[in-house]
């Protein structure tokens, strides 16, 4: 398995993965985006964030990626995640690869607090964010509705870096040493 950035020509599958996923409440989309619309989240979600694919004999497995959590100046240390994985990959420790690298780069970043958003019940979003060391910091009671239902939303955190005074500003990943990058996403791939 390869762990790598997410480029153009990636969307196609990407859409294809997230497809899965709009008939359940993991997402509160109703319709799947168009290819350009997608293509637009990723180019500018992967300019500042990481925004990976996992890839095995050239298929897209799943993709992870990290956004602002809020758009004030104040949030700019804080990053929410969030990966989709196709049912084949589900259950081979790939989503686990996949946010500790997220975590890792988001952390190299400058990055403190890091957010995962899970629409209830998700057992295996639960579980998973809970082994690696996330809180509940609250749910958001019927934050959606979709399928016939409300749906609670858990919010859960981790501290990924030091809370000292006047934190530098976050560094785009384009940014960051490539070496370094390499040697994260080689880590966990």
């Amino acid at each position: 398995m390869t762990l790598r950035f997410a480029m153009p020509q990636d969307v196609p599958a990407l859409l294809e993965i997230y497809q899965a996923y709009i008939p359940t409440t993991v997402t509160f989309e109703y319709i799947l985006p168009s290819g350009e619309e997608f293509g637009g989240r990723v180019s500018s979600m992967g300019a500042v964030y990481p925004y990976l694919v996992a890839e095995e004999d050239g298929q897209a497995l799943g993709y992870a990626y990290a956004h602002r959590v809020a758009e004030r100046a104040a949030y700019a240390w804080g990053a929410e995640l969030s990966i989709y994985l196709r049912p084949s990959a589900a259950g081979r420790g790939l989503g686990r690869r996949m946010y500790q690298a997220l975590m890792e780069l988001l952390a190299f970043q400058g990055v403190r607090t890091v957010y995962g958003l899970v629409a209830s019940p998700n057992p295996a979003s639960e579980g998973l964010h809970r082994s690696l060391g996330f809180r509940v910091m609250g749910v958001q009671r019927k934050a959606g509705y979709k399928n016939g239902r409300w749906i609670d939303l858990i919010w859960y955190e981790k501290e990924i870096g030091p809370y000292g005074l006047e934190p530098a500003p976050i560094v785009p990943i384009g940014g960051l040493p490539g070496e370094k990058v390499r040697e994260i996403l080689e880590r966990y791939g």
